[in-house]
């Protein structure tokens, strides 16, 4: 039992910071908001008092968040949140990621970016800044109270991330040594052991401050009465905040493409569609911003989106963290006791917009100018309105389990289920929201520049559309699309980009390049369009098989998957397949380590090599040399594919993952990236000796002599003798005891060498024979018996079905479209943010924003 210095002090302190922020973001509510009731601007008392206060609140979020870190970070697996999230083993960016994982620490991260958004805030709006900030800091309230961790009677109010191991944990070795500290932690998911995940995260929490930015200008317009001004100053923000979650969903998309096995980057998961859908509102709420700034119509659409672009991302936090979709998604979090909490907030803020505005609706102004079917602000409304559609589309059925509740809350019974084939389901409505998009930005963008009747449309839109139905026709041709649907989709998706392209040219050529943010974004989104419906529509399975794997798999299951057995090529779908081996990564070593190269050690992250480890003519480790291995749980699959037409070859990596914390095996795929598809390959199921169920050969009993050759199933085999071994595993030798082990060299595939050490152990007057077990060569090794005589050992030799695993092979095409589609969205959104911004620190300077 370990007793050792518990780190007190540090908890405290952020403990300490945590309740400073929330007084603090109290006290700043109070300030600025006495400060709008007075119409207060500059440097007034209350005005400084509350920016005081701000600070004294932002700075202790940073200084928790650090402190948090730092618990992390020195390993002190004496505090609950450590130890769930943290191990010894962990590189520095995934402690990083460790910060994150957990609830405590995503609201935590959440503050942050909303405390250094406030700073910005109050640096460059003093004319906004007093009604903006009460609303920040209302906000700032809420989140640190979520991690307060007060308990009051049976009121407890929020999870404290400084929570000792003891205080959380009812077990008995607290009761017998109130300072044990365990020796390491539980870990990071190693799902979540990715470099996306160490950036997908933070991304998406400022994405969620963003949208904070916009709603605060809105409620400050409406509160002060100051219904049109507030557009200019939210405007710019409302854009960054839609390329900031925008590139968070494609970032969440790439590291399920890159690390899940359903074959794509978007599964129509709950917890994907609870931040998809606020962002759809929140690019509908820019537009008509855009539409008011342009001809002062369209501002109570507006308001209505910019309050429920963030009442959408509250109830996203709701759904995810509540445990309300715990039935209905593997990425929600499991209820910490918040929900009630979690939905006090949502309330609170739902409430208090709907009656700030419903107190100036009447007075707020309208225009009486009819819009016209030959006008922007007509385009741009349609386009908002089916975000919205696509939005609201998405968002009742995965709000199901929610409606449920309600239900039963108040008595009665509800069964709303979550569609079937979700892929299916939403797919089939949002592909046509989607042409609407793009043949809208296609078409508004005409009319977004110059003025437009029914001749001058004509005249525009020939070039555009002549030249969509050519590209289209011999993409048609090229790719062999037949499908109707794909023909629209990818129609409307040319059309948007070519139209795109001729409104950014002709911006360009007018020296107009600072408004070209638009054109940008929407050819970007076309390509998306066009990109998922090539990897997505015609994604074709390779692995086509014909034969029945087993009886226990479903037909599509025996259709859609290939067995390959070690070193036994097999031809697929325009390729011969090798499976060559399983390795391990090791730190410092290139490449991967097979697996039967490897002894283990008491612990599983390091492991001792049988042979020389050579990588291209250098020797990495020598035998007998111990190796690290930071996640041991990663098998790694060699796939060798060899092109059947042109020769040329390549191999995969697929991973199989042994996933305790899941309670499951999790495989992951290898990409082929080739410049117009992908090749995506997974291991779906393997083989595994330890199982009760394999079935071996009867014992076959071999006597060998040192240097003598013999036969292991099939493979060539030589006795190299017999070496006496101080200690065995776990066991440590006493005087009276003794173990040995037959060093064993076989030759297998293409004149490499694996390395068997079957044991003889005498252990308290007990003999030991464990055998060896090895899949490369599918036998199990016992060492028998020793003849001191002549120097000879008995070998008992078992055999069993060669290695196999299970693999399926999808290819992609045109994949790369929606990535590079991607990023010329984000570079659009960018463009456009730069515009916006500039356009209103001229007027700020000038006083009149």
């Amino acid at each position: 039992m370990i007793s050792a210095t518990v780190h007190t002090t540090i908890g405290n302190i952020g403990h300490l910071l945590v309740i400073v922020s929330f007084v603090a973001s109290i006290i700043a509510a109070f300030a600025y908001g006495k400060a709008s009731l007075n119409n207060e601007i500059g440097n007034t008392d209350w005005i400084k008092f509350g920016r005081a206060s701000f600070w004294t609140h932002g700075l202790a979020v940073l200084g928790t968040a650090v402190t948090l870190f730092l618990i992390i970070y020195n390993n002190y697996f004496e505090y609950h949140y450590a130890w769930s999230h943290a191990s010894k083993d962990l590189p520095v960016h995934y402690m990083i990621a460790c910060f994150w994982e957990g609830q405590e620490g995503s609201f935590l991260i959440w503050s942050v970016w909303n405390a250094l958004l406030g700073f910005i805030l109050i640096k460059t709006n003093k004319k906004w800044e007093a009604p903006v900030m009460t609303v920040f800091a209302l906000v700032q309230a809420f989140l640190a109270s979520m991690i307060l961790g007060v308990v009051i009677g049976d009121l407890k109010i929020g999870s404290s991330p400084f929570l000792l191991l003891r205080d959380v944990m009812n077990e008995p070795v607290f009761l017998v040594n109130p300072n044990y500290v365990p020796e390491d932690g539980t870990g990071l998911n190693p799902l979540l052991q990715n470099y996306w995940m160490v950036i997908h995260p933070p991304m998406t929490f400022l994405g969620f401050a963003c949208t904070l930015i916009p709603f605060s200008f809105c409620i400050a317009g409406l509160w002060r009465k100051d219904f049109k001004d507030w557009i200019r100053p939210a405007l710019p923000w409302t854009i960054f905040g839609g390329v900031i979650l925008g590139t968070a969903i494609v970032m969440g998309a790439y590291w399920a493409y890159e690390t899940l096995n359903f074959g794509g980057y978007w599964n129509w998961d709950p917890v994907e569609n609870a931040v998809y859908v606020p962002w759809l509102v929140l690019i509908a709420s820019m537009h008509t911003m855009i539409i008011f700034k342009k001809n002062h119509t369209a501002l109570k659409t507006s308001i209505v989106l910019v309050i429920a672009t963030f009442i959408l991302i509250l109830y996203a936090t709701f759904l995810v963290r509540s445990g309300i979709l715990g039935n209905t998604s593997v990425h929600s979090f499991t209820d910490l006791g918040l929900s009630g909490q979690l939905l006090i907030y949502l309330l609170f803020f739902l409430v208090a917009s709907i009656a700030i505005a419903a107190r100036v609706w009447s007075q707020l102004p309208t225009s009486d100018k009819e819009a016209s079917a030959y006008s922007r602000e007509f385009w741009i409304f349609i386009g908002a309105l089916v975000l919205c559609l696509m939005a609201f589309q998405v968002l009742v059925p995965t709000s199901f389990p929610v409606f449920n509740a309600i239900v039963e809350f108040f008595g009665g019974v509800s069964s709303l289920a979550p569609p079937a084939n979700q892929v299916e389901f939403y797919s089939q409505w949002q592909v046509w929201f989607g042409i609407g998009i793009a043949l809208l930005s296609g078409t508004g963008q005409f009319f977004f520049w110059k003025k437009m009747d029914k001749e001058k449309l004509k005249s525009a839109m020939t070039f555009p559309v002549l030249i969509s139905l050519v590209i289209s026709a011999l993409i048609f041709v090229l790719e062999d699309i037949y499908n109707p649907v794909y023909i629209v989709v990818l129609v409307a998706g040319v059309y948007s980009v070519v139209s795109n392209l001729k409104i950014m040219l002709d911006l360009v050529r007018s020296g107009s390049y600072k408004l070209t943010g638009g054109s940008i974004a929407h050819i970007g989104i076309a390509m998306m369009l066009v990109g998922i419906m090539f990897s997505e529509g015609y994604s074709r399975i390779i692995s086509k098989n014909t034969t029945i794997i087993s009886r226990n798999f479903t037909e599509e299951q025996n259709t859609n998957n290939v067995v390959l057995f070690l070193n036994d090529p097999k031809p697929m779908g325009g390729y011969s397949l090798l499976y060559k081996s399983e390795g391990l990564k090791a730190e410092g070593i290139p490449g991967y380590v097979k697996k039967s190269w490897l002894d283990n050690t008491e612990n599983s992250h390091y492991k001792i090599t049988r042979a020389d480890i050579v990588v291209d003519g250098t020797t990495y480790a020598q035998k007998g040399d111990t190796l690290y291995f930071r996640t041991p749980e990663n098998t790694y699959h060699e796939i060798e594919y060899t092109s059947l037409n042109s020769g040329k070859k390549f191999t995969l990596f697929p991973r199989t993952q042994v996933n305790d914390e899941m309670g499951q095996t999790i495989v992951s795929p290898d990409i082929k990236k080739q410049w117009n598809r992908d090749l995506y390959t997974y291991v779906a199921l393997q083989s595994d000796f330890d199982d009760e169920n394999t079935v071996w050969s009867e014992k076959d009993i071999h006597t060998i002599r040192p240097g003598e050759r013999f036969f292991i199933n099939d493979y060539v085999a030589v006795f190299q003798g017999l070496e006496r071994l101080p200690r065995v595993n776990y066991l440590t030798m006493g005087p009276n005891d003794a173990a040995v082990k037959a060093n064993i060299e076989v030759f297998v595939e293409e004149g490499e060498k694996l390395y068997l050490e079957p044991k003889f152990i005498i252990k308290d007057k007990n003999v030991g024979r464990p055998p060896e077990v090895n899949q490369e060569i599918a036998s199990r090794v016992t060492l028998e018996n020793i003849n001191p005589e002549d120097g000879s050992i008995e070998l008992g030799i078992e055999t069993t079905q060669k290695d196999w695993i299970i693999l399926q092979a999808i290819e992609k095409p045109q994949i790369n479209i929606l990535w590079i589609g991607t990023i010329v969205m984000i570079i659009g959104f960018i463009v456009a943010t730069r515009r916006r911004y500039i356009e209103f620190a001229k007027m700020r300077d000038k006083g009149m924003a």
